[in-house]
C-alpha cells in the first residue's frame, strides 16, 4: 500500500496551495505521487454535494443533518477511490488529498451538540474506513487559522475568482463552530497542527510549506 497524506483546515486556509506544493516537492524527490481534491466537482458523484452546498436542501448548513450530509461526501469519495486513485494507492503510490473524511469530521460534527461528537466521529470513521473500505490517512496536516482570518482569505479568493460563496462559507457562526470541532478532532486524533499565523501575522506560504515537509519526512524514512 502507498501513503495517504491529508491537508485539512477551514475554508480559505490555503489547503489547495499547500497540497500542490507538497505534491510537487514529493515528485521532485522522485516519488510516485498524485494530488486529489474533495469534493470531486468534475464528477457526477458530487451531485448531491453540489445540491447541498448550493442550498437545494435548505439555506443553512444545519438544514441537512450531519449523518445525511456526511453520506453525500462519503459516496463522492468512494467513487473517486474506485474509479481514479485506488489502484495507484494500492500499488504503492503517494496520495496528497486536499480534504478527506476529516472534513466531514470538522464540518458535520459542528452541527451537533458537543456531547454527541464522540458518537458521531466513531460512526463516521467506521462508515468510511471499515464499511466503505476507504484507506485511512497516514497523516493529517491541519492548517490552523482563526475563523476571521479564514473568512478574510476566503473573501479575497472569491473576489479574484468570481466564485459565489456556498452555504458553509456564508455562515459565520457555522465557521466558528467548525473551528472548534477541528481543534477537538486534531487533539483527539493527534493531527499534526500547522499554525498558519504567529505574533507577526500570517506566515508565508513558503514557511508553512517548509514546516509541512519537515512534518511528513518521517513517513519516508
Amino acid at each position: 500500500m502507498g501513503k495517504l497524506l491529508v491537508i485539512e483546515g477551514l475554508d480559505g486556509s490555503g489547503k489547495a496551495t499547500q497540497a500542490k506544493l507538497l505534491t510537487d516537492a514529493l515528485a521532485a524527490q522522485g516519488r510516485r505521487v498524485r494530488q486529489v481534491s474533495f469534493p470531486d466537482y468534475e464528477s457526477d458523484s458530487s451531485a448531491l454535494v453540489r445540491m447541498y452546498l448550493s442550498g437545494a436542501f435548505g439555506t443553512r448548513p444545519g438544514d441537512v443533518n450531519a449523518y445525511a450530509a456526511s453520506s453525500f461526501y462519503a459516496v463522492d469519495r468512494y467513487a473517486s477511490f474506485r474509479r481514479d486513485w485506488g489502484a495507484f494507492h494500492r500499488d504503492g503510490g503517494v496520495i496528497v488529498a486536499d480534504r478527506y473524511t476529516t472534513s466531514n469530521a470538522v464540518h458535520q460534527c459542528s452541527k451537533l451538540p458537543r456531547e454527541q461528537w464522540d458518537a458521531f466521529l466513531t460512526w463516521l470513521f467506521s462508515y468510511e474506513y471499515d464499511l466503505l473500505g476507504l484507506p485511512a490517512p497516514d497523516t493529517v496536516l491541519y492548517l490552523r487559522v482563526a475563523p476571521e482570518v479564514s473568512e478574510r482569505l476566503l473573501r479575497g479568493r472569491q473576489q479574484i475568482t468570481g466564485e459565489r460563496a456556498d452555504i458553509h462559507e456564508r455562515d459565520r457562526e457555522y465557521q466558528a463552530l467548525s473551528r472548534a470541532a477541528a481543534d477537538y478532532c486534531a487533539e483527539r486524533y493527534q493531527w499534526r497542527v500547522i499554525e498558519c499565523a504567529d505574533a507577526d501575522g500570517l506566515r508565508s506560504v513558503d514557511d508553512i510549506h517548509a514546516e509541512i515537509m519537515r512534518d511528513v519526512s518521517y513517513l519516508f524514512l
